[in-house]
């Protein structure tokens, strides 16, 4: 199939997905069709692969085969295709809708074209007696297509707006779940540091260590505590000079000690412009008490390695220099236990190293 028709095809098929809600002004630009041309009715019809598609009720609805439908004729050129008489016409002659009784006779139809030049279907007029156009007619038909087609793009367009902005909300409601739920306090300021947007954690942080409820448009010189304010300007500068910035600080609020993780970072848009900076306030005082602990912890086991390094291993050195003094001097010999005290006190000696490297570790 050629790229032409697929590309037409598409076109097709994103009008046929489309609830219509502007039906009232179709029916009354195919009745004003089929007044001008003097006919009973007009249809707007849509022309997909194998089928042709009918307006009715809000929806394009299969009407026929494509290789029974008129209106694909018109599919062939830019102007209005006009049949006095289908029972002449060698293409349309052996159609089921011509042969019927009271069959189609007389047809007009001109092509819906898009803005890119895709003839889509036709806006056509049908008679069951034969009939001619004027000129006059023609061109007339030919601009109420045309207000065809800008409606359905109208349509089409509004729908496709609909079903972003619904993916636009979806997507902002989890963002916002998200960014509601979690515990580290989240704060968007513009470049003159005025609050962007703020989540629930800032809300009642501010609110219990200043006393003040936080709003859209405040300036961050309304709550945030003087002592911290020269550091905090200080790396709202930095972020909005291009700067990420990440810190640890102890913080002291309403009476009490917080280790909090701070991060300063440019807010930038869809562009790519630095727009005001992204501050970040995450609690890390337990982390850092454990932190502190395990500290603590390797400063005990420094202190039990010094003291058996140096306590512990002293005595078991100078047993160790007297057996071998003592086997210097015969003594092993005549003593078996001097042979087996060594081995001993070398298993203990040993075990003492182990200690050692391990606490060193």
């Amino acid at each position: 199939m050629p790229q032409r028709e697929l590309n037409r095809l598409e076109a097709v098929h994103r009008f046929l997905k489309i609830q219509i809600n502007k039906q009232e002004e179709f029916n009354e630009i195919t009745q004003l069709a089929a007044d001008i041309c003097g006919t009973p009715s007009g249809l707007i019809t849509l022309i997909g692969e194998d089928t042709e598609f009918v307006l009715e009720n809000g929806n394009f609805k299969p009407n026929s085969g494509r290789d029974e439908s008129f209106c694909h004729y018109v599919l062939e050129s830019d102007h209005v295709m006009v049949v006095p008489d289908a029972r002449l016409d060698s293409r349309l002659q052996d159609y089921s809708a011509v042969t019927r009784k009271a069959g189609i006779r007389f047809y007009a139809g001109a092509p819906l074209t898009t803005h890119d030049g895709h003839r889509l279907g036709s806006l056509c007029v049908i008679d069951q007696k034969p009939g001619a156009m004027t000129p006059l007619q023609q061109e007339m038909l030919e601009n109420l297509a045309g207000q065809v087609i800008q409606l359905l793009e109208f349509e089409s367009n509004l729908h496709f707006l609909k079903l972003q902005y619904l993916e636009a909300k979806r997507t902002e409601l989890i963002m916002r779940s998200f960014f509601e739920s979690t515990a580290s306090s989240h704060l968007l300021l513009d470049r003159n540091f005025r609050v962007l947007a703020y989540n629930k954690a800032v809300t009642l942080f501010i609110r219990k260590a200043y006393g003040v409820d936080m709003k859209e448009g405040m300036d961050v010189k309304q709550f945030i505590n003087e002592v911290y304010m020269a550091d905090f300007m200080e790396n709202c500068s930095r972020a909005l000079a291009g700067e990420s910035i990440k810190r640890e600080r102890l913080l002291d609020f309403a009476g009490h000690s917080v280790w909090c993780m701070l991060t300063y970072d440019p807010a930038r848009d869809a562009d790519g412009n630095i727009i005001g900076i992204s501050y970040n306030s995450t609690d890390i005082t337990e982390r850092v008490f454990r932190q502190q602990a395990v500290v603590d912890q390797q400063v005990q086991l420094d202190r039990i390695a010094y003291i058996q390094s140096h306590e512990f291993r002293r005595p078991v050195a100078t047993i160790k220099g007297l057996i071998d003094l003592l086997s210097m001097d015969g003594y092993a010999e005549a003593y078996p236990l001097l042979k087996v005290m060594k081995k001993e006190i070398e298993l203990i000696d040993a075990k003492i190293a182990e200690v050692v490297n391990f606490t060193d570790i």
